[in-house]
């Protein structure tokens, strides 16, 4: 015995009836879903021109330049968060005027041989260079900066 799957689909809320998908075989609308759809009262049906089904919502393309998509609704598209790239956030700051800062490199290890006056100016934060701006505002969506800053 073999399982027949079936499937409804709406493109829109004014698409009309849902088509049925069995088995890959994609169907026409029931003869009685077309009856229903020919008493309500429209514009066509009023003006007495037959009935004109909507083009199909999932199209075989034929060829790409002669058929435009059909418009789909789309329920689950609103209020998605950017995400902070948490790596980027334990390394930049802003101050207080809106600057971006980080630490400069070469001060975790091998520091016996660096001078003192080399470890203090290792130790400062340092400004972000303009040429990164975009870069670390990307990884960094929620951040607080002045971009004219200097």
């Amino acid at each position: 015995m073999a399982s027949s799957s079936l499937c409804f689909v709406r493109s829109s809320p004014l698409s009309g009836p849902p088509l049925r998908f069995s088995n890959d075989v994609r169907r026409s609308p029931s003869p009685m879903a077309l009856s229903l759809k020919n008493k309500l009262s429209s514009s066509a049906a009023m003006s007495g021109s037959p009935l004109l089904l909507r083009r199909d919502p999932f199209p075989i393309p034929s060829s790409p330049s002669s058929q435009k998509p059909s418009a789909l609704t789309v329920f689950a598209a609103k209020g998605y968060k950017m995400k902070t790239h948490k790596a980027s956030a334990k390394r930049f700051r802003v101050t207080g005027r809106g600057k971006i800062v980080r630490r400069r490199a070469g001060k975790q290890h091998l520091l016996a041989k660096k001078n003192t006056k080399r470890k203090l100016r290792l130790s400062k934060m340092h400004p972000v260079n303009k040429s990164d701006f975009d870069n670390v505002i990307g990884a960094l969506p929620y951040l607080k900066v002045n971009r004219h800053a200097t």
